[in-house]
């Protein structure tokens, strides 16, 4: 895994070097697929950074030899900015600032990275370079606008990239690709050598592996830039503290578009933070979500045709239609229109301000769904604006946030977002560490604690979640152990005649799952369950005595099954007299 710690010390154990490394990575990102690079660096611009880090020593900057990906509007000396339009094309003669900082802590940018066309979409195929490939869900967009930078690090090539984030474009690749993304407080890090899309709103993000990833290098690019007018210098905020709140919308205003995948993956996160320690508080989610109808509704909208709506005039065909349509539209509204605007939004964050002081953070999905590439195609500008449901509101109101990993929905990536007041962004490193650390077990029963049998009042007690049904792989037998007041089953695995069993999955929570497991008597024991889908759980298996001592009903494929074989005076009992069991 390319994370900073781990290639620092490959560097620093002289277990690979510099140049060997990066040479490898240059070669891949070559051969990469197609829609994730603009452009790359050349050889001779990379032999000037390998050049200077040879002379010095991997102990001796804190990102020596740390290979990054740079969004196509951020500028990077020498490469040409295109912002995703070949005829906007500029070459820069000095970096972004942010881009100055890394390298001056020993970063080596390997290139330029695709993206949704002057930062304006959610996507990640609005690009004349191609469609964003997502990696983890092949046929599904990848995200935007920051589509390529994600993809580069979602790829392996390379260990965290840059983007920029106004409505989203930082928080939704880091969801589809299972990253880490930072959206700064507004004015920490540098937007100076950034083609702007909201210039008062803009933000450059950062994709990260880790959390850990992600805390360097805010440090690293978090300062006062006196050449940027929207720079601001960072207050002392204090951590968060040890018993926390956090805010989550009411069910009403919590809106997945029919995914019930991602309403399920949410509920678990809620949980999660839950056994985090935080404790779950309802806020009033409506004025968030009427700020965000602002962002492309109201005046802000005219702040992108600022930004480069006089030369899609000046250029026509230049831009992709779905772009000129957005940034200039028909209609020029009322200059008066630009205060009402304001006032509006003013009104819409005293109240989420309001709302946010119930809390220490809030809550929500990064995204509500996920679409499949030809979906967008089809229906380009109302999926793009459902994916902005929960992102649209943050910049204008001056918040911070942090997209962050979460179990994913199905088998597709899902991730929620930790949102505070501007500049705490610390805490909510802080509190998704916490979150890390309650990752919540999943465990396949297959008897006694199936759904109406005797002791599946156990899990409800627990506060186990159902997560749904499965079916071991083909290759297990089951044993009836009827000794004590429930008899219970034990799964074998076996090399031949092997049968799949109905098995429920169950999530608990770490406390949950150690009060259950040491519950567990011998012939039975925890341990990797195989699923007809390939997939692997932890499961309760038993020891090859229970082949000796138990009744082989293999026969059955379901203990329910079997069970209704029997009287009820042979297995009905009190839950409560005996809790060891499946």
């Amino acid at each position: 895994m390319l994370t900073i710690k781990n290639l620092l010390h490959q560097y620093r154990a002289g277990r690979t070097t510099v140049r060997r490394r990066l040479t490898e990575l240059y070669r891949a990102a070559s051969e990469a697929p197609a829609g994730i690079w603009i452009s790359l660096i050349s050889e001779a611009q990379l032999e000037q950074y390998l050049a200077r880090l040879e002379r010095l020593s991997p102990d001796s900057l804190p990102l020596y030899g740390i290979p990054f990906a740079v969004k196509d509007n951020i500028d990077l000396a020498g490469i040409p900015t295109t912002a995703a339009c070949p005829a906007y094309a500029y070459t820069p003669e000095r970096s972004a600032r942010v881009v100055e900082l890394l390298v001056e802590a020993g970063a080596v940018p390997l290139g330029k990275t695709n993206m949704d066309q002057f930062a304006t979409g959610l996507v990640g195929g609005r690009s004349p370079y191609g469609v964003t490939p997502n990696r983890l869900a092949p046929g599904y967009v990848a995200g935007g606008s920051s589509s390529g930078s994600a993809a580069a690090l979602a790829h392996g090539l390379c260990s965290f990239s840059l983007g920029t984030d106004t409505a989203g474009s930082g928080r939704i690749p880091a969801a589809f690709n299972e990253l880490v993304g930072v959206k700064p407080s507004r004015g920490l890090l540098s937007t100076r050598g950034v083609v702007p899309a909201c210039r008062t709103l803009d933000c450059v993000s950062i994709f990260a592996l880790t959390l850990e990833d992600a805390e360097i290098l805010l440090e690293a690019t978090a300062e006062f830039d006196p050449e940027d007018a929207y720079s601001r210098a960072a207050p002392k905020v204090n951590p968060l503290p040890r018993r926390w709140k956090f805010g989550v919308p009411r069910d009403e205003e919590l809106e997945f578009f029919g995914n019930c995948a991602y309403r399920d993956a949410f509920s678990r996160a809620v949980r999660r933070m839950e056994a985090a320690g935080g404790k779950r508080v309802t806020i009033d989610f409506a004025p968030f979500l009427a700020a965000a109808r602002l962002l492309y509704e109201g005046p802000w909208v005219f702040e992108r045709y600022a930004a480069v709506g006089g030369f899609i005039e000046s250029h026509p065909g230049a831009a992709l239609p779905v772009i000129e349509t957005i940034i200039t539209p028909g209609q020029t509204p009322h200059p008066s229109e630009v205060f009402r605007g304001m006032y509006r939004l003013q009104e819409c964050k005293a109240k989420a301000d309001a709302e946010l002081a119930k809390v220490d953070l809030l809550l929500t999905p990064t995204a509500g769904t996920i679409y499949r590439i030809g979906e967008v195609e089809a229906d380009p500008i109302r999926l793009n604006s459902n994916l902005g449901y929960y992102t649209n509101y943050m910049n204008l109101l001056d918040y911070a946030a942090l997209a962050i990993p979460a179990a994913r929905a199905g088998k597709l990536p899902f991730g929620v977002t930790l949102v505070g007041r501007a500049f705490d962004d610390g805490r909510l490193l802080e509190a998704a560490r916490r979150f890390r650390l309650a990752e919540p077990y999943t465990v396949a029963v297959c008897g006694a604690h199936l759904a109406g049998m005797p002791l599946h009042s156990e899990l409800e007690e627990l506060g186990a979640c159902f997560l749904g049904s499965a079916e071991t792989a083909p290759r297990y037998r089951m044993y009836a152990l009827e000794k004590g007041s429930v008899p219970k089953p034990a799964l074998l695995r076996t090399e031949k005649d092997g049968t799949s069993f109905y098995v429920e999955l169950y999530e608990l929570s770490e406390n949950a799952f150690a009060r259950f497991a040491a519950r567990i008597p011998p012939p039975l024991g925890l341990g990797m369950l195989e699923l007809r889908d390939g997939s692997r759980v932890l499961g309760f298996i038993g020891e090859t005595v229970a082949a000796e001592c138990g009744r082989d009903i293999s026969g059955f494929s379901d203990w329910r099954a079997y069970i209704r074989t029997c009287t009820k005076s042979e297995w009905k009992a009190d839950s409560h007299a005996e809790t060891n069991a499946v």
